[in-house]
């Protein structure tokens, strides 16, 4: 059986992770810490993912970095950089479908964050950059590892947006979710039910040491 959608797969998915925690914690934190004009639209733009079909999604990130639009033709002429059917595309869609997951658990945990213990820092005359890492991460870290942990597992299973953007190529693009979608439509039961059964206890050990990380048992 060919391995190199289970090797794709965690490629993608944790290159997406990467992404998702970086952004996620300045979007996460921005929205917990500040009030601003706008705050209530970008919370509706972050979790967007979490309720449009993942094929609308897919079709947005197609018409945007697809060469028929001035991003996508910016990227592969002056960067001569390719998203569209490559596994870094695959990348992108994992990284917006998982967005949402990291930051609600993210600015939650920063909002659990007692303004009392920031405030007597700053009377101290500590910068923000210096409160937020001795102060702010260390006290929120359990809700950051969770959301990062859910967004691995969301990444691992993207599908709809992944095939829209980075297509369906043997070798290239092809992530597992895809691969047990190829299976079942070839009517190959044997590679189908191991893929499936391999998605199915990974997704079910993520989500079990995510609620044991929520819930501060570790």
């Amino acid at each position: 059986m060919d391995m190199f959608p289970l090797y794709l797969t965690v490629k993608v998915s944790f290159t997406a992770t990467v992404f998702t925690v970086a952004v996620g914690l300045v979007v996460a934190w921005t929205m917990a810490k500040k009030d601003f004009f706008g705050k209530d639209f970008l919370d509706v733009i972050v979790m967007q993912p979490l309720v449009i079909p993942p094929t609308v999604l897919g079709y947005y990130l197609l018409t945007l970095l697809g060469r028929s639009s001035p991003v996508g033709r910016f990227l592969e002429d002056v960067l001569g950089f390719q998203l569209v059917f490559t596994w870094k595309g695959a990348v992108v869609a994992a990284f917006i479908s998982s967005l949402p997951l990291f930051v609600k658990p993210a600015r939650a945990a920063f909002e659990g964050v007692g303004a009392e213990l920031e405030d007597a820092a700053r009377l101290l005359g500590k910068s923000e950059i210096y409160i937020i890492r001795t102060v702010t991460l260390p006290l929120a870290w359990r809700g950051i590892l969770a959301g990062a942990v859910m967004s691995f597992a969301r990444a691992t299973g993207e599908f709809g947006a992944t095939l829209m953007v980075a297509g369906n190529i043997p070798g290239v693009t092809q992530t597992l979710p895809i691969a047990i979608y190829d299976a079942v439509q070839s009517a190959d039961d044997y590679t189908a039910n191991v893929l499936v059964g391999v998605i199915t206890l990974f997704s079910f050990t993520v989500l079990y040491l995510a609620g044991r990380f929520t819930r501060g048992r570790f």
